[in-house]
Order: C-alpha cells, then sequence, then structure tokens
C-alpha cells in the first residue's frame, strides 16, 4: 500500500469523524434552542452556553471525533501496509528463486544467486548448481581423460602389431617403430639408438633408424656408452624431457625451412632394469604426461622384443657353431639336434612366458598401489605407486618396516584378526582399507591382501594390492552432509512417475503426522483436499513431462488437518533419460498463509465497517436525540471505572510494577513502597536496575534479562527470586512477568509476590 494511499485513507475517515461531531454538536444547538426558545444566531448561542454550560463541552466534539477517527484509521492503515509488505516480500524471493531455478533447469550452471541468511531452500538451490557445476567439470575432466586412454590403447595396439610384424629385421623394425612413434605423437623429428654389447668392455650406442619431417633420414651415428644426453638416459636408466633443446643439439635439419624442434624427449629401452637401447623424439610443442607414459610403455614393449630378438640372434648363432661342428661330430648330430630344438623351444616358451609375466607386473605397478609382507608383517618390497600414494621417495624407508606403520591406530584390533587369519592360510581379504601416510594423512583404498603359498603349501608371504579411493570417499562423504543438511533444513519426500512415495524424510513425515511405515502407502494424490487433486493431477502430468513445478499447495495431515506447504516438484531421469522418480522439496507455509487469509478477512471486515458507517450517517440524526443522555451516563461510568480501578491498583496487595521497553519504571503501588522500602516518588521515571543491584542481575538469568532493554524477557513463567530492599535485607519472592505491546513500544508488568510474608 503506497504512502499517499494510507494517507488519504487516513484523511478520509478522520474527516468523516471531524463531520459526525460537526453533525452531533449542530443537532443539539438546534434541540437546545428549540426547547428554550433562543434564535438561531450568534446571541442565541451564547445564551445557550449561559445557560446550559454543558456546551462548552459539546463545542470540543468535532475536534474529539476527529482525533479518535484519526488514531483508529491510523491503525487500521497501518496494519493492512505491514500485511501487504510482508507478502509482496514474498513473493518477490519466490520470483527470484523461480528464475534463479529456471536458468538451472535451461543448463546455465554459472547463474548467479544471492540467497538470505534465512533462506534456506535458496540456500540449498544454490549448493545444488555448485554440485551441478562440480559435476560438469568432472564429467569434462573424465571425458578427456577416457579419451587419452583411448589413444594410449590404440597406440599400444598398433605398436604391438609391429613389433610382431617386424621382429626378423632390426634395421626395418628401428625405423618402422620411430617414423610411427614420431607421427602418432605429431612430433617432427625421432631417432632409435640401440646398445651394441656383444664386447662388454667397449659398449656402444649404434643409431639404427631416424625419421625427421615426414620422410626417412640415413644418418649413420655412433655414441660411446655414456657419451650426451642419450648416454645419460642409458646410465640412469630413466627418461629425459628437456623443454630447452641446447644449440646445435640436433643435426637433422628441414630442406624447407622449418624451425629447429625444442622440445626433447629420450627414452630408455628398459625391461627388466637392462638397458637395450634409447629412443630419441624431438616436437615444437611439450609433451604431454600422458604422451610421457605412452612412449615409456611402448619402449618396454620395444625392449622386450629386443631382448627376445638378441636371444633368438644368440640362439641362431649358437646353432651355427654347431653346424660347424656337426662334421666332427656325425654321432652326436642327431642327439645334438633334438636338443638345440628342445632349447630353442624352451627359450621361445621362457620368453614369451617373461614376456606376458613382464607386461602383467608393469601393468599392476602403474595402475595399482602393490607390497609384500613375510608372515611377521615386515614389509619387503613397495612398487613406486606404494610410495607415491603414502608420500614416501624410496623403497629404503619403507622396507623392513613392520606393516602398523602404515594402518591407523583406530584400526589395528580388526586388522591384527585378520592378519592372524591370514598368515594361517585363511581367506583373503578385500574392501575398504584406511592407509596413514607419512605425514599422518588418510589414505582410502578397495584393498586385497592374499597369500603367496610356497611348494610346500604353507603361507610364504602376503601380497597387498589397492587402488586409491580417497577423492571418491571424501565426495561420498560430502555429498552425505549436503543431503543430511537438506533433510534437517527442508520438507523432502521421492515419488514414483505414478505417484507412490518411495521415500520421505523426518520433517515431512512430522509435518504431515504420518510414520515412516504409513507414509509407504500413500501416494501424491492422498494428500491434497479432494477439491485439489484435479489440479494436483494436472501438476504431476506436466511434471512427468518434464515441466517442473513450483508453488503452494494444500496438503491435509493424517487427522485431516490442513497444511499448506510451498515447494518445487521436480523429475529425475535415469541414464536412458526416461524419468526414474520425482522429488518434493519445500517447506511449512501454513503460518505465511493463514496470516495472508486473515489479512484478506480483515480487509473485508474493514470494507464492511466503513459501509456501516455511511449507513449510519443516514441514522446519526435520529440517534443524537438519545446520544445526549447517553453520553452522560458514559461519562458517569467512566469515571467510576477509572476510580475503582486506580482504588484497586492501590489497593492490590501484590507488588505490580510496570517499565517500558527501555526499563524506565511508570508504575508503582503501595504494595511496592512497603516491599523494596522506597517512595513512589523515588523510582518513577528511574531505571528499573535502581531496584534490582548489580549482584543480584549477575547471578539470576530472570533479574538478568528483566533489567537488560537489550535481552528478551522471560515472559509468562513464574520465578522465584531474591531481592534486596532499601534498608538491604534480602527477600525471596514469587515474581511472574507479562508483556504488552501498543505498535512498537512494549509494556512489561511485573506482579511480585512476598514468600515469606504469604508463608508466616
Amino acid at each position: 500500500m503506497s504512502s499517499e494511499f494510507s494517507k488519504a485513507k487516513v484523511i478520509r475517515i478522520t474527516l468523516n469523524g471531524v463531520l459526525a461531531g460537526l453533525v452531533f454538536l449542530l443537532m443539539a444547538f438546534f434541540i437546545e434552542a428549540f426547547r428554550t426558545d433562543n434564535s438561531i444566531s450568534f446571541n442565541g448561542l451564547v445564551s445557550i452556553h449561559k445557560e446550559n454550560p454543558l456546551f462548552i463541552f459539546f463545542d470540543f466534539f468535532p475536534v474529539i471525533f476527529g482525533v479518535l477517527a484519526y488514531y483508529y484509521g491510523g491503525k487500521v492503515v497501518g496494519q493492512l501496509s505491514i500485511s501487504e509488505s510482508l507478502i509482496e516480500e514474498e513473493e518477490s524471493r519466490s520470483r527470484k528463486l523461480y528464475r534463479f531455478v529456471e536458468r538451472i533447469r535451461n543448463g546455465e550452471i554459472d547463474a548467479d544467486f544471492h540467497a538470505d541468511e534465512d533462506d534456506v531452500l535458496g540456500k540449498a538451490i544454490v549448493n545444488l548448481r555448485d554440485n551441478l557445476k562440480a559435476s560438469k567439470e568432472e564429467e569434462a575432466l573424465r571425458k578427456q581423460e577416457d579419451e587419452q586412454r583411448g589413444w594410449m590403447a590404440e597406440g599400444m595396439a598398433m605398436f604391438g602389431e609391429i613389433l610382431r610384424a617386424n621382429n626378423d629385421n632390426m634395421a626395418e623394425l628401428s625405423y618402422s617403430i620411430i617414423s610411427n612413434l614420431v607421427k602418432y605423437v605429431k612430433s617432427v623429428q625421432g631417432g632409435f639408438y640401440i646398445i651394441e654389447d656383444n664386447d662388454e668392455e667397449s659398449k656402444y650406442f649404434l643409431l639404427t633408424a631416424s625419421y625427421a619431417y615426414e620422410r626417412r633420414k640415413y644418418a649413420d651415428k655412433r655414441l660411446e656408452w655414456g657419451e650426451g644426453i642419450v648416454g645419460a638416459c642409458a646410465l640412469e636408466k630413466d627418461t629425459i624431457h628437456l623443454k630447452k633443446v641446447p644449440a646445435g643439439y640436433l643435426s637433422i635439419t628441414s630442406g624447407l625451412g622449418e624451425a629447429t624442434p625444442d622440445n626433447l624427449l629420450i627414452v630408455p629401452l628398459k625391461v627388466n632394469d637392462e638397458v637395450h637401447g634409447v629412443i630419441e623424439i624431438a616436437s615444437f610443442k611439450p609433451f604431454e604426461e600422458f604422451e610421457i607414459g605412452f612412449i615409456e610403455k611402448v619402449a618396454e614393449s620395444i625392449a622386450t622384443t629386443i631382448s627376445s630378438v638378441k636371444i633368438n640372434i644368440r640362439t641362431a648363432q649358437l646353432l651355427a657353431e654347431s653346424g660347424a661342428r656337426a662334421e666332427a661330430m656325425t654321432e652326436q648330430e642327431t642327439q645334438l639336434r633334438q636338443n638345440m630344438e628342445e632349447l630353442q623351444a624352451t627359450q621361445e616358451e621362457a620368453a614369451r612366458q617373461a614376456e606376458k609375466f613382464i607386461s602383467f607386473t608393469n601393468s599392476v605397478n602403474h595402475t595399482l598401489i602393490r607390497a609384500e609382507y613375510d608372515t611377521a608383517g615386515i614389509l619387503l618390497y613397495a612398487n613406486t605407486q606404494f610410495l607415491h600414494k603414502l608420500e614416501y621417495v624410496s623403497n629404503s624407508e619403507v622396507e623392513g618396516q613392520p606393516i602398523s606403520m602404515f594402518v591407523n591406530k583406530k584400526d589395528r584390533i580388526w586388522f591384527d584378526e585378520l592378519w592372524q587369519s591370514l598368515i594361517r592360510g585363511g581367506k583373503h581379504f578385500e574392501g575398504d582399507m584406511k592407509l596413514v601416510t607419512r605425514d599422518g594423512k588418510d589414505l582410502w583404498t578397495i584393498a586385497t591382501y592374499t597369500c603367496v603359498r610356497n611348494v610346500m603349501g604353507g603361507v610364504e608371504k602376503i601380497l597387498f594390492l589397492a587402488i586409491d579411493t580417497t577423492e571418491q570417499k571424501k565426495q561420498s562423504l560430502d555429498h552425505e552432509g549436503q543431503i543430511n543438511a537438506l533433510n534437517r533444513s527442508s520438507l523432502k519426500a521421492e515419488f514414483s512417475p505414478t505417484g507412490d512415495i518411495l521415500d520421505a524424510n523426518e520433517k515431512f513425515l512430522v509435518a504431515l503426522g504420518y510414520t515412516s511405515v504409513e507414509i509407504k502407502t500413500k501416494t501424491v494424490f492422498d494428500f491434497p483436499p479432494d477439491v485439489e487433486k484435479k489440479s494436483l493431477e494436472k501438476i504431476w502430468d506436466d511434471v512427468t513431462h518434464g515441466m517442473p513445478f513450483e508453488g503452494g499447495l494444500r496438503f491435509l495431515m493424517k487427522e485431516g488437518e490442513e497444511r499448506w506447504i510451498r515447494g518445487t516438484f521436480t523429475a529425475v531421469n535415469d541414464m536412458y533419460e526416461e524419468i526414474a522418480k520425482v522429488v518434493f522439496i519445500g517447506h511449512d507455509s501454513t503460518r505465511e498463509k493463514l496470516m495472508e487469509l486473515e489479512t484478506k478477512r480483515q480487509t473485508e471486515i474493514l470494507r464492511i465497517q466503513e459501509e456501516q458507517l455511511r449507513q449510519s450517517e443516514v441514522e446519526l440524526s435520529r440517534k443524537l436525540r438519545e446520544a445526549r443522555e447517553e453520553v452522560k451516563t458514559q461519562f458517569k461510568e467512566i469515571e467510576k471505572v477509572k476510580i475503582r480501578n486506580e482504588k484497586t491498583l492501590e489497593g492490590f496487595l501484590d507488588v505490580v510494577i510496570s517499565i517500558d521497553q527501555d526499563g524506565t519504571i511508570d508504575f508503582f503501588n503501595k504494595a511496592a513502597e512497603q516491599l523494596f522500602g522506597y517512595d513512589r516518588n523515588e523510582v518513577l521515571g528511574k531505571n528499573v536496575r535502581l531496584l534490582f543491584p548489580a549482584d543480584a542481575a549477575k547471578h539470576d538469568e530472570f533479574i538478568a534479562n528483566f533489567v537488560d532493554p537489550d535481552k528478551l524477557k522471560i515472559v509468562g513463567v513464574r520465578r522465584e527470586i531474591t531481592i534486596t530492599n532499601k534498608l538491604g535485607d534480602e527477600l525471596a519472592v514469587l515474581i511472574l512477568l507479562s508483556e504488552a505491546r501498543v505498535g512498537k513500544e512494549y509494556t512489561y508488568t511485573a506482579f511480585i509476590q512476598n514468600i515469606s510474608v504469604d508463608l508466616f
């Protein structure tokens, strides 16, 4: 309601009051003039006032009626303004929240919304937006990781085929590998070095193949053992990644005038800690971590193949030597051939088994946390993943240490029982396991402990394999916390697409008065009154077709009592984009709705009263004759009531003290004077702290709240307290505090009863 409209309405009511008083005054003058035969003139009016002094009081009726009408109009208009302001504020907040939800539903994950401190639903939806945004980012990251894994798997398959197709010609194998590897990682140059170690005293590197700028290069090159970056890579048996290539290092350049690459990756061809060669790749762009990991895996497969080729070459050499001596050992020829064939078959089988085992071991070490313990619980071996995840640098820090070093103290009891079962050959363990890192952090894993047996069937050692699930565990705990917060702050229920209740939280059950067992037998259509079921069916049809609903609904409690609930129905789709369930989140708005209805009722009453006031003006002329005698009677009655109330309060046996909202004493009866020992003139207009010393307020919450204007008073509860009167005597009393509000001002009245007097 605008201020101009409010003022106009108050002015209209005030003018009506003044008009009523004026009409009453004129009627009184006419009646008196007619009765006393005075003329209606100035002299006649003066004569009437002299004959009947009561008309001096009647002269103020327009002012009195106007003041009363102004006060009444201000109260009514003020109440209406407050009610309309509350309704407009709630509607504005609801519209903002609806627009925010619509933006999120339309995919605007970055939509902004500032929720008030007491807007629980708004905060919950903001949290939901943040979760959706985080999920979208995680999905993009997961998609990128899947693409990288697919890229690596495709590359490993391709190079596996290359290794199988060219493993009998080292030159062609080298070129095929380095050319395809340079093209696959989108680099520009590459070199393939093989270690020639026929003579252990003079090992060296031989460049068997090189590739640059999409064409084969023929650059014979020999590097001595340990020479240059290639030699350093072989000695350290580790990958070297240079992001700034030394000037003049690359000897191969493009005839097309292209720039020299500035990123260099050198990877050892290593298997079983033995280096068989080195791959060197140059690129204009920096190498990604997953590309380096892929090249390292390819290098392991290449090293395995080279190792097998060397074994085959060595075997061929032995066969050649055996053929040279065949003429001298004719008698042993058949037996030697059989032995060599068996040896070759055994070697080939051993090489295949070794390759499979190495591949499996490398896969495990690159993906799983792995460790081995003896039966006493002493760590024998730990892979790189184990050291990295538990924040250790080298194996020397963990090998030889007891398993209790990595297990949380709180888990020792059940883990000791598990360990005893394992070393006795019991069933392996598989499940969640929390480890402790070097810095005392928790590392959540999905782990297995498995017995490794010896040839006699006894337990030789315990194998530990695990996957790091710490981040997933944290997310799971965080999601559980958010769901619990939503359940504590809002009504929440889940329905099937047909409307059957699947689940409901405690606030929903309490709001409608059902138990968790009873609610499972209900559907969403059992809650609204019969007259609103058709409306809910229309809403439900929209929701199940992808149109969320937000608004107020009228539900019936189990006992039939009405509850107004404001909330949202939102459909949740499954992986096939079909509706799996409908989630309802809301809050009980019964109190606000009742206030709205009451405001409408009061407005209607006011309209009726205004109509009655207009009608009463027609009858005013008839009632003025009766009003004179009635007013006299009322004045007499008011005078009697006033005198009676004053005598009653003065003669009240209990102490009565009234203070305003600032703590100023404005009433103090005789019983109060007797109890506290103060004369009323000493306390009226003074702060109530005068009657209650500071020590009493420190030790009694009731007194502390009563004397402090900023604290909430304890109203409607009778308390026993101890007071000190003016003479310093301590008295035990019973006190009851009541509250009265007029507009924005509060008045508090204390009724105090002396217990000692009552007891005796």
